[in-house]
């Protein structure tokens, strides 16, 4: 199988060479029109299940060449490819891919590029995904179109406050690259959201002045996060309460009762991949959350103002909850958050009062979870101690594992 990346110049000559020995040739319309005087038959690559059958059966007979854009093994159909025929059967003949065509438009350098691809998927939190780096390139789609997107940004960046990010951000497309209908875009994300683009393109986009990239990934402290009235899951119990939530790279987190939203700062750190929904009823933790979004620069972490129990029915399936406030509601958060664990989901809730102590483990085994406790006791000195250590209030952390 020869496997061609068609550039935004046309096929070499040496790509031209390897398809004349191919019998079939695949690929959408636009590629196949570069080929249309060669003599081998020709198939559309679309719906892709009967093509690949198609290509299977042919292989006995000769060659085939597929045509795909770029470089077929950056977010190409080269990885299918691969999977479905094996690397022995493969020869590929790439071209420059269309993120360096893009870039070199635009004069970008790309070397710490983020890439996303948006194509034919459907992003949970877009702007986690494209606010990850001072540079994005996204593969979009007629859905996940340019426009859309950067009218997801805007209206993110204007929920948490981030002003003056919306200001500095800017959006680069690149459309029908390489075809007499080339046109590149540049400007503002809220330029953007209002203009309409052709289906062929591909986006970037830049945050000028992203936050320090050199912090402390793990252990931001108690004086460093905005907090009101000593309302904060304190260091030491935060470093626990992550170690039992066991984060996976990416998913769905809640954090109910979020008050500053230290858990999830620290978890939307840690895994950048992951969506951190941060509930909570109150407006002084909800303006905290946003500080806290804003000065930690953790664009995957979603603020959510409202009852748990009245928001958690809008919120998409968790697969790992935190509890750290209930409103004296745990019974009813436990019973709506358990069935929507999936299997090896966990639940973990901090208890300070006897009653949550008491009440959380046996709610919890109710609802069909495998419950652990871990009593911490913390005491803080310094060395050498020129005043009383301090001891911190006892506290639970409970996790149930469905």
């Amino acid at each position: 199988m020869i496997l061609i990346g068609v550039g935004c110049r046309g096929l070499t000559g040496e790509q031209a060479g390897m398809l004349g020995r191919c019998r079939l040739m695949v690929g959408d319309p636009r590629h196949l029109a570069l080929v249309e005087k060669m003599a081998a038959e020709k198939l559309a690559i679309t719906p892709l299940a009967p093509a690949l059958e198609r290509i299977r059966l042919a292989l006995a007979n000769g060659d085939v060449g597929v045509l795909a854009s770029g470089d077929p093994l950056f977010f190409g159909i080269g990885r299918r490819l691969l999977k479905e025929f094996g690397e022995a059967r493969l020869v590929v003949l790439p071209a420059l891919s269309t993120m360096q065509e893009a870039c070199a438009r635009f004069k970008l350098p790309w070397d710490d590029l983020e890439t996303v691809s948006l194509h034919g998927r459907k992003a949970l939190h877009a702007p986690g995904l494209l606010l990850a780096g001072e540079k994005t390139f996204v593969f979009t789609d007629r859905h996940n179109t340019p426009a859309h997107l950067a009218r997801q940004l805007v209206d993110y960046l204007e929920l948490i406050g981030a002003d003056d990010l919306l200001a500095r951000c800017r959006v680069h497309v690149a459309e029908n690259l390489g075809t007499e209908a080339e046109r590149l875009f540049s400007g503002t994300l809220l330029e953007a959201a209002g203009q309409d683009f052709a289906e062929l393109n591909v986006l970037i986009v830049t945050r000028p002045g992203a936050e320090d990239g050199n912090g402390p990934v793990f252990g931001i402290t108690e004086e460093e996060i905005a907090h009101s009235r000593g309302l904060i899951t304190k260091d030491e119990v935060r470093a626990v309460t992550l170690h039992a939530l066991r984060l996976p790279s990416t998913g769905v987190l809640w954090d109910l009762g979020a008050g500053s939203g230290s858990i999830s700062v620290a978890a939307a750190r840690l895994h950048p991949g992951l969506t951190v929904f941060a509930v909570d009823c109150t407006a002084e933790a909800f303006a905290n959350v946003k500080r806290n979004i804003r000065r930690f620069g953790c664009y995957n972490v979603v603020p959510v103002l409202g009852e748990a129990t009245a928001v958690l029915s809008t919120l998409p399936d968790p697969d790992r909850v935190f509890i750290g406030g209930s409103g004296g509601r745990l019974g009813e958060i436990i019973a709506q958050t358990a069935g929507r664990l999936p299997a090896g989901g966990r639940l973990v809730i901090n208890g300070i009062t006897g009653k949550t102590v008491a009440e959380a483990p046996e709610c919890m085994a109710a609802h069909g979870l495998r419950v652990e406790l871990t009593r911490m006791q913390i005491e803080r000195t310094t060395y050498p101690e020129t005043e009383p250590g301090k001891v911190l209030n006892p506290i639970t952390v409970m996790t149930g594992r469905k």
